[in-house]
Order: C-alpha cells, then sequence, then structure tokens
C-alpha cells in the first residue's frame, strides 16, 4: 500500500493513536498450540518433496478454472467507544476470471465502486500480491528461491497439520517474494494454509523530494478442496497497521473472496473461486 506520506507534507497523513493500534493479522486463530516433536514416518525434507510436488499441480489446475474474485479494501479509524472501529475509506472489486489455452490470466471487473481510500493507494504491486501471493503456491520449481524450516505440529480447524517457516534465500532487485508460514495437512501432505507477507516492502524517491512507501501487510490464505481433488484458496484476510516513517500510522482491513470455481468446460456450479484487474482504482 502507497502512503500518502511526502517530505514536502503535501497531501494528509491519517495517524491514528497508540490505543488504536490493535490491528494484526492473528496467523493462529483457530489453531491449538504448536508442538515441537518431529513428524513421524516421513522426515521433514520428505514431507516438503511431497506437498511442493502437489503445490505445483495445483497451480496449473487452478488455470483450467474459472472463478470470481471479491476484494475488499478498507481503512479504519477509532470509533466512539473503545476497541471499536469506523471504516473511513473502501476500495471494493469484484471480477471473474479465466484463462486462456497459454494461461495467460483474463479478467472481467464486473462491480467496481468508487474508490474511497484517501490515506493510502493501491499500488500495482498490491494488485500483482492480490492476483498471485495471496493465492500463493510454493511449487518444486521455486525451492531453490526458498528455505523451509520444520516448526512442529499444529491442530487447525479440525486437521493435524506440519507446520513449515518460509523465507527467501537471496532477494534480487525488483523481485518479490512470500515470507511467512505454510500448514501442510498431515495424511494427505497437502498445503491447507498459508500466513505471512510479500517481501520487500518498497521505498521510492522521486523528484522533488518526494518519497512514497509501499508497505504491505500480513495475510492468511484458507484452502479448501475443490473438484475432490484440489486444494485451493478460497478465503484471504489482513487486519494490520502500516507503519510509515515519521511515526505515521494507517490501520487497515482486506478480505479477498474466492468463489464459484468451476472448471473451464464445465457449467457453473457453487463451488469455491478468485480474481482482480490492472485497472487503476480511481483516486
Amino acid at each position: 500500500m502507497n502512503g500518502k506520506w511526502f517530505t514536502l507534507s503535501i497531501g494528509i497523513a491519517l495517524v491514528l493513536s497508540p490505543c488504536a493500534l490493535r490491528g494484526q493479522t492473528d496467523c493462529d486463530k483457530g489453531a491449538g498450540p504448536i508442538r515441537s516433536d518431529p513428524p513421524q514416518g516421513l522426515t521433514p525434507q520428505e514431507i516438503i518433496q511431497r506437498f511442493t510436488a502437489k503445490e505445483s499441480t495445483f497451480r496449473i489446475a487452478r488455470k483450467s478454472h474459472t472463478f470470481t474474485q471479491d476484494v475488499t479494501v478498507q481503512t479504519l479509524r477509532p470509533g466512539i467507544l473503545p476497541g471499536d472501529f469506523r471504516v473511513d475509506g473502501e476500495y471494493r472489486q469484484v471480477m471473474e476470471v479465466s484463462f486462456d489455452p497459454k494461461g495467460k490470466r483474463l479478467e472481467h471487473v464486473s462491480f467496481a465502486p468508487q474508490n474511497t481510500l484517501r490515506s493510502i493507494s493501491v499500488s500495482p504491486e498490491d494488485l500483482e500480491d492480490i492476483r498471485n501471493r495471496a493465492a500463493f503456491f510454493l511449487g518444486t520449481e521455486d525451492l531453490p528461491l526458498y528455505t523451509l524450516l520444520y516448526a512442529g505440529q499444529q491442530h487447525v480447524d479440525q486437521l493435524d497439520t506440519h507446520v513449515f517457516d518460509v523465507a527467501p534465500k537471496a532477494m534480487e532487485h525488483d523481485k518479490r517474494y512470500f515470507q511467512g508460514r505454510i500448514w501442510v495437512e498431515s495424511s494427505d501432505l497437502v498445503a491447507v494454509k498459508t500466513c505471512g507477507k510479500t517481501v520487500p516492502d518498497i521505498i521510492r524517491t522521486h523528484q522533488k523530494k518526494r518519497t512514497e512507501e509501499d508497505i504491505h501487510p500480513r495475510f492468511v490464505t484458507y484452502r479448501e478442496q475443490i473438484d475432490g481433488q484440489y486444494w485451493f484458496p478460497t478465503y484471504s484476510r489482513s487486519d494490520d497497521v502500516l507503519s510509515f516513517s515519521g511515526g505515521n500510522t494507517v490501520h487497515i482491513r482486506e478480505t479477498i473472496k474466492y468463489t464459484d470455481y468451476r472448471h473451464s468446460d464445465s457449467k457453473p456450479r457453487t463451488v469455491r473461486g478468485e480474481a482482480l484487474s490492472d485497472q487503476q482504482p480511481t483516486r
């Protein structure tokens, strides 16, 4: 998210008081404690090999489906009562997504009301995150880029899972990566949940000493089984306070709903799905 904080004091900064800084995406909501005991029957490396191979398959399979993506980004300010927050700006977009025979993403916006965000703007990098990194797949082909460390076992929403911490091995210029955690279901060895953020954050200095800071929130994404075989993202959310230079902060809440997954050559049926566009929000 681009904060409208400039060294020449262009624009109006939204500053939240310390008592309001409660937004923090809870990666462990609905989960039990992490047990540090090692996995039984398989080594962590064997689990990584198996679930990343399935991730590669799911990534390809998703491109043979169409779906709907509903995105809402809100900025919040303190309400009258303690712990209460009010929406003071919103970006919303709903679109249908499909893919051509070569795997190119095709997008059709079906709903895009006036953007009322004022203290931040939605950057091209934010749109790319909504397209790809909220729905993050860690395939076999991505393993050379990342370090995975086994963190333990955890019960998550009635599922027993293996937990891995994920971080980029190195960050090349103008490339962006996922950093966070992945939860892998213990019996089928499929990723069912991710939580983390896109790194690095971006700071650009323009002419006339104008600074643009592109700070990204942490998000948690849940998956469900589609067509009885694929585990696709169905819901992502973020509730974070973005901290900009000079002590400026913005409380944001973001949700992405993926609905109506269906195979491209089939008739619509109610399962789950995703979407978003290159169209820049009206400022």
